[in-house]
């Protein structure tokens, strides 16, 4: 049997707990994290990071 899993987006305004929340009441429950730099290009010079984007896996309860 194959669980369904979904990944969430911390939101740039939610913390991380609110997206654990957003998570369980859609019936997720929270398996794993992934995080990755967003960087932007200013004047031509080098990348300069943003901010940090930060996933989590949900796996559907049953």
């Amino acid at each position: 049997m194959k669980k369904e899993t979904k990944w969430f987006e911390v939101e740039e305004n939610e913390t991380i707990s609110e997206c654990i929340d957003r998570m369980t009441e859609d019936g997720y429950q929270i398996a794993g994290r992934r995080e990755e730099p967003i960087f932007a290009e200013v004047e031509g010079g080098p990348p300069i990071p943003v901010r940090q984007l930060i996933m989590l896996k949900g796996i559907k309860e049953t």
